[in-house]
């Protein structure tokens, strides 16, 4: 029997603070500072939620002097992306098959 992935993008995205980093860094790479300056979170914790994120290959980061530059990994996020279109794509297609069905006319 399979199991879920822990490191899955959809799960990693499914903590607030993680959807709230993520979309930070969609506006430019920052440090974790940076991001813990906008953040109601410690440091640390931004960290853990980073690593998280790496994890799931939503993050890459970078050394810059002396810290550590994020960013969102584009293949991460295309890989997202392909999953929630296959997934618009079935619902669009078994709403269609309904649709057509054809319907019982009663007399």
């Amino acid at each position: 029997m399979a199991t879920y992935r822990t490191d899955d993008g959809w799960d990693a995205l499914g903590d607030p603070t993680r959807r709230a980093i993520v979309a930070c860094l969609a506006e430019r790479p920052r440090a974790v500072g940076e991001l813990a300056e906008e953040l109601p979170i410690s440091r640390p914790a931004v960290s853990q939620h980073l690593k998280v994120l790496k994890d799931a290959g939503l993050v890459t980061d970078q050394a810059a002097g002396t810290r550590r530059v994020y960013r969102l990994n584009p293949a991460g996020v295309a890989a997202l992306r392909d999953q929630l279109d296959t997934f618009w794509n079935r619902a669009l297609n078994s709403y269609r098959d309904v649709v057509e069905q054809p319907t019982e006319e009663t007399p």
